[in-house]
């Protein structure tokens, strides 16, 4: 380990040039007593190092001093797949390799190109959960990214709606959606199935390795369930008028279907007002999505779904009819 650190700490210093030795203790995550130790076995071993003392002082090589000793380990090329986040890669346990192959790539690019790499990470940020909505826990997220990686059976505790249920599983991989980590296995000879990985209770390795099915596509896997679970839930199909605010509003509460409701809309009226068709889910969600919309939306049809907002509403109207209940 102390070798890594070494290299990581001289790909520091040719990167960014000159370095303190606590902004080098932060990078490494080492104390700086350490990083001192580390400097002076670079020294040792014949790598140019200077130390500049004062307010501007710090290490540095000297300069025209460039190492080739850039060769990335397995797990490093892998963890590159995951540059763009930083925040994922450290649930998945990969933090630090990432940092590492990073420094490896950089060191071996030339002036420009290595250039270009840095302004980039410093101008783009990819955060990939939702905005007002903490990230599940995932508290076992890294073993369970083990096994999909050596392809070893898991046997989990699972939290479902109806309780819970222990499980052996075959992980075939990890999907990243909207901030939320999903497992996909195979579970009890059947189809692969997807799991909510901060819903995993429990997770231990049983010691069996199991062969991946041959062909299997993890992207394509997750693109067609995505599809069964959007149909699955949308049981109905709801016709709504909506003020010009509403059509601004549609697409941010309901999504891909608020979008494509308004890629169908008819011409508005004098006042703005558009006819939509919109899939819906089960009646008791769908009426909670509209009322969202207030008095900017109203259903048209179907006459079940129409009747169940007015029952919702004729029930906050009784409640904030009169004076307000004291404290």
């Amino acid at each position: 380990m102390r070798a890594d650190r070494l290299l990581s700490l001289l790909l520091l210093l040719q990167n960014r040039g000159r370095m303190t030795a606590p902004q080098l203790a932060a990078e490494l995550e080492v104390s700086v007593r350490t990083v001192y130790r580390d400097v002076e076995a670079l020294s040792a071993a014949g790598v140019p190092v200077c130390a500049e003392r004062g307010p501007e002082g710090g290490y540095r090589l000297v300069d025209g001093y460039r190492t080739r000793l850039t060769g990335l380990t397995d797990t490093e090329a892998a963890a590159l797949f995951l540059a763009g986040m930083p925040g994922p890669a450290r649930d998945l346990g990969l933090g630090a390799v990432l940092a590492s192959a990073q420094l490896k790539v950089r060191a071996a690019l030339p002036a420009e190109p290595a250039e270009q790499a840095r302004r980039v990470q410093e101008r783009f940020h990819l955060d990939a959960p939702a905005w007002f909505r903490q990230a599940d826990p995932v508290p076992f997220l890294e073993v369970i990214a083990r096994a999909v990686w050596e392809g070893r059976v898991l046997r989990l505790r699972y939290r479902r709606w109806r309780g819970e249920v222990d499980r052996e599983v075959r992980p075939l991989g990890l999907v990243l959606k909207g901030g939320v980590w999903y497992l996909v296995a195979l579970a009890d000879g059947t189809a692969a199935r997807t799991y909510r990985v901060s819903r995993v209770l429990e997770a231990e390795e049983t010691g069996e390795v199991f062969a991946r099915p041959a062909g299997f596509d993890l992207a394509a896997h997750w693109e067609e369930s995505s599809r069964r679970l959007e149909a699955a839930l949308h049981q109905g199909t709801a016709r709504l008028r909506l003020s010009p605010r509403a059509q601004r509003l549609l697409p941010m509460q309901c999504g891909a279907a608020g979008v494509r409701a308004l890629e169908s809309a008819g011409p508005p009226d004098a006042a703005g007002w558009v006819e939509v068709e919109m899939p819906v889910e089960a009646e008791a969600v769908a009426v909670g999505d509209l009322l969202r919309l207030g008095t900017e939306a109203e259903v048209l049809g179907p006459p079940e779904l129409r009747r169940a907002v007015a029952r919702a509403v004729a029930v906050l109207a009784e409640w904030y009819s009169g004076e307000q209940a004291a404290p």
